[in-house]
Parts: structure tokens; C-alpha cells; sequence
């Protein structure tokens, strides 16, 4: 011990006891299926969605405008996933999904439910202050089966219309992340429709608020990896140079690592989003 230099030392101490004991968290925009969409047409990309979730051996991905016939045949390809989540609109299969796939061979599900971000969140299909549309959180309680650890994850889709819809759907995922969850250890995926400098996500990571929630791009350990920006449209290269796709945390969580997925096939793309990845480990 007295021949490794201080360094390595306290760095081989921050590091979970197995290099197999972080998780794997994926959020993933995978765009509605539209037929409108010609050639980015969902019969297209499913496919290839599924692939990037395999590869990168996600153990959580929270996906927003998800239809239920999406989710069942993003399920098909994922066979030893599971999924928890409803439709907006009727809080069964009616409308899009803000699904978590969790991976069953190391994550049990052990209590999940979703509200609505609007000024009555247990109201179904309920719309809030001047969103467009309906928008849902869905949440999940998991029990890791390698560390034995339980945890929370959170999954969202802000309006992309309503900037006060926006701005207290972020005050009232804080809140309502603080109520489920307590001092337990918390991952949110989502598309919020805002840049890291918008009011929503300057109140979400707000440094005097102490419901805050950390952006695990700016403590990953190592280095980002990939595009800044994670919208692109379908074009060849993001719109700009900002996320509005985030994975945030919360208590005893460490990001190892952190990246914005842009792999294509023949120029063309799994989604609308790129994925964004980050490895963690419960502490």
C-alpha cells in the first residue's frame, strides 16, 4: 500500500466496490410514431432504438412520446426488460408514455404510479397553467438484486409549449420527488424542453434550494462524451449546441460517467433526441 502514490489511492477508494455494481441509465426521446415521418417512420427506427439500448446495456431508460403500440414492440426487442408507466390521456393506454424499461435481471420493481404536472396532479389526462398538452411523470421504486440497495427513478416530458407549464412542472417534480422518495437515492430521466440557462432547469439545480437535483453531466467523473445538444430533428447534426434531454440525481448518487448518443445508419437516426447515457453507482 505505502508504493501507490496518494492519488490512486483515494481514486481506487471512490470507485464502488465491483466494476459491475453501477447502473446503466439511458433517457431516450424515441419520437411518436408518425407515418408523416416518411423514412424516420418508427417502422424504421425501432430497430435500431432497440440496438442502442442493448449495446449500452441499459438498466433503466426512461422513454417520453412513447405510444402504447411503441412500447410493446420496443418490449419485443427487449426481452428480459420490463416497463411501468400509462398514456396521459385516459392514465391506461391513451396517449403517449413516459415509460421506464428497467432490465429484470438486476432491477425488481417494487412499487410504481404516475402523476400529472398540472395544478392537480392526481387528476387524469388533467393539463396544466398553459401546457398544450397533457404531461405526466411516471416513478418507480427499484430494489437493485446485486447490492441489495433500493432506489427511485423518475421520468418526465415537459411541455413544449407552456414556458409557466414548464416552469412549475419543475417546482412541482421537486416536490413531488422529495414526497415519494424522502432521503432515498433518485435518477431522473426526461426531455424537458429547456436549455441548461431556461428557468426550469435553473430552479431544478438551483444550489440555495435544498429539493435541488444534480445534472449528471457537469459531476461525471469522467469526461463528457458525444454532442453537447441532444435535439437534432432529424438533420444531420444536432440544432444546437445545448441539451434539453438531462438525467439528474440525487442522495449517494456518483456519476462515473456521462454521454450523448449519436450513432446513425446511413445517415439517418434512431430518433428526433439522441439518447443521453450515464453510469452511476448507488452509494
Amino acid at each position: 500500500m505505502k508504493n501507490i502514490p496518494l492519488f490512486f489511492y483515494l481514486l481506487i477508494m471512490s470507485l464502488p466496490a465491483s466494476a459491475q455494481d453501477y447502473l446503466n441509465i439511458i433517457t431516450f426521446n424515441i419520437r411518436y410514431d408518425n407515418p408523416r415521418d416518411s423514412l424516420n417512420a418508427w417502422q424504421y427506427r425501432k430497430d435500431h432504438a432497440a440496438s442502442q439500448i442493448l449495446f449500452h446495456e441499459a438498466h433503466i431508460v426512461g422513454v417520453q412520446e412513447a405510444l402504447y403500440s411503441q412500447v410493446i414492440e420496443l418490449g419485443k426487442r427487449l426481452p428480459r426488460y420490463e416497463y411501468v408507466g400509462v398514456g396521459r390521456t385516459d392514465g391506461k393506454q391513451e396517449g403517449e408514455f413516459s415509460a421506464i424499461f428497467f432490465d429484470t435481471r438486476r432491477l425488481v420493481s417494487l412499487q410504481s404510479a404516475t402523476f400529472w404536472l398540472s395544478e392537480h396532479p392526481d387528476s387524469t389526462g388533467s393539463r396544466g397553467w398553459d401546457a398544450n398538452l397533457p404531461r405526466i411523470v411516471t416513478w418507480a421504486k427499484f430494489r437493485d438484486k446485486k447490492t441489495g440497495l433500493k432506489f427511485f427513478a423518475f421520468n418526465t416530458h415537459f411541455d413544449h409549449i407552456g414556458e409557466i407549464a414548464r416552469r412549475e412542472s419543475a417546482l412541482l417534480l421537486l416536490k413531488k420527488i422529495k414526497a415519494i422518495a424522502g432521503s432515498d437515492p433518485v435518477i431522473v430521466t426526461g426531455d424537458f424542453n429547456s436549455l441548461p440557462t431556461d428557468e426550469p432547469i435553473v430552479k431544478i439545480t438551483a444550489a440555495d434550494d435544498p429539493l435541488r437535483l444534480t445534472d449528471s453531466k457537469k459531476v461525471s467523473a469522467a469526461p463528457h462524451y458525444g454532442p453537447n445538444g441532444t435535439f437534432t430533428g432529424f438533420e444531420q447534426k444536432e440544432v444546437r449546441n445545448q441539451p434539453i434531454d438531462y438525467i439528474f440525481t440525487k442522495n449517494r448518487v456518483k456519476v462515473l460517467q456521462h454521454a450523448t448518443l449519436s450513432q446513425s445508419w446511413e445517415g439517418r437516426f434512431s430518433s428526433d433526441h439522441f439518447p443521453v447515457f450515464a453510469r452511476v453507482a448507488i452509494k
